[in-house]
């Protein structure tokens, strides 16, 4: 069977820290962190700390060539995406997996238009909990990694992955359908993210103020409506099932685009609200509410710069 023994990771926020610390663990210098010099002259500065641990990875500049990796790791924000894309040039070979683990339901398609005939599994991060200041990132639980095959055939590459995870002790599930779990996750970011960042409000709020998690599930039923067009097909169960998640999320716990907004940095409405309106757009269907968040977000932003 393929075995993985080199992995090239591309971001180090919270979701590449967390899933790159285990394995680093387990790789060691057979992980390599893509990042540009000046990047590189920041992490080794100050370190790059998870769950108190500091962690000096093994850093390489896109520059340098090397022998393509088994597995390349993208774990950037979809803003950053197409330079990443370009940065891991030297990385990907005819054999190399591709593995995306950003937001949304668009990078993997933005990935394969760059290369093409390169295998590629669907994925999406699923209940990781991390947060990111400055140089540390904290979590106090993994998740897990959902992906597959776009057609979800068990193939090679899959129980490669499969076979790496289990090394590195990293949870992870071989989806059955990973487009449907791919729009369920960004129907719940396009729900709570943007409300959350609107309202400046951890989940505590939404598991006790019912009018704001009434804000939230309105606004995944637009998304819900558009994969009724699309063929994924999600439904009014798709956004029920979010509840007892949430119920157990911790209550003090920030979503990604609010500890954006609080940390005033760009946030990801783009990709959330954005993909919405689009979808709308060529599907005709309203989608009033994105369209509102989509606005207000990017006010909240504009006037972040402005204080600053």
């Amino acid at each position: 069977m393929k075995k993985i023994e080199t992995v090239s990771l591309i971001g180090l926020g919270a979701v590449g820290a967390a899933y790159g610390s285990k394995l680093h663990d387990t790789l060691k210098d057979s992980l390599q962190v893509v990042a540009s010099k000046e990047r590189i002259q920041r992490y080794e500065n100050t370190g790059i700390i998870v769950n108190g641990q500091n962690y000096h990875f093994h850093y390489i500049t896109p520059e340098t060539k090397r022998e393509p990796a088994d597995l390349v790791l993208f774990a950037v924000k979809n803003a950053d995406l197409s330079q990443a894309i370009q940065d891991a040039r030297h990385h990907i070979g005819p054999d190399t997996i591709i593995l995306s683990l950003l937001n949304g339901i668009s990078s993997e398609e933005e990935i394969q238009s760059s290369y093409e005939n390169q295998p590629i599994l669907y994925s999406v991060c699923v209940k990781l909990d991390a947060v990111r200041q400055q140089n540390e990132t904290n979590f106090s639980t993994l998740g897990w990694i959902e992906y597959g095959e776009k057609d979800n055939s068990k193939s090679e590459n899959a129980l490669a992955v499969q076979e790496l995870f289990e090394r590195a002790g990293i949870p992870y599930k071989i989806s059955e359908d990973i487009l449907h779990s791919m729009w369920w996750k960004f129907m719940v970011n396009v729900g709570i993210n943007q409300t959350s960042a609107v309202l400046k409000a951890p989940y505590k709020v939404f598991q006790s103020v019912p009018s704001a998690y009434e804000w939230a599930k309105s606004t995944m039923r637009e998304v819900v409506a558009l994969s009724q067009k699309t063929g994924v097909h999600l439904t009014e169960e798709d956004v029920a099932s979010f509840r007892p998640i949430i119920e157990k999320m911790s209550p003090d716990g920030k979503t990604s685009m609010l500890q954006d907004i609080e940390a005033g940095r760009k946030t990801e409405v783009e990709y959330l609200a954005g993909t919405v309106i689009e979808l709308g757009k060529k599907y005709d269907v309203p989608t009033p509410i994105n369209e509102q968040l989509f606005k207000i977000i990017h006010i909240m932003e504009d006037m972040t710069s402005y204080h600053q």
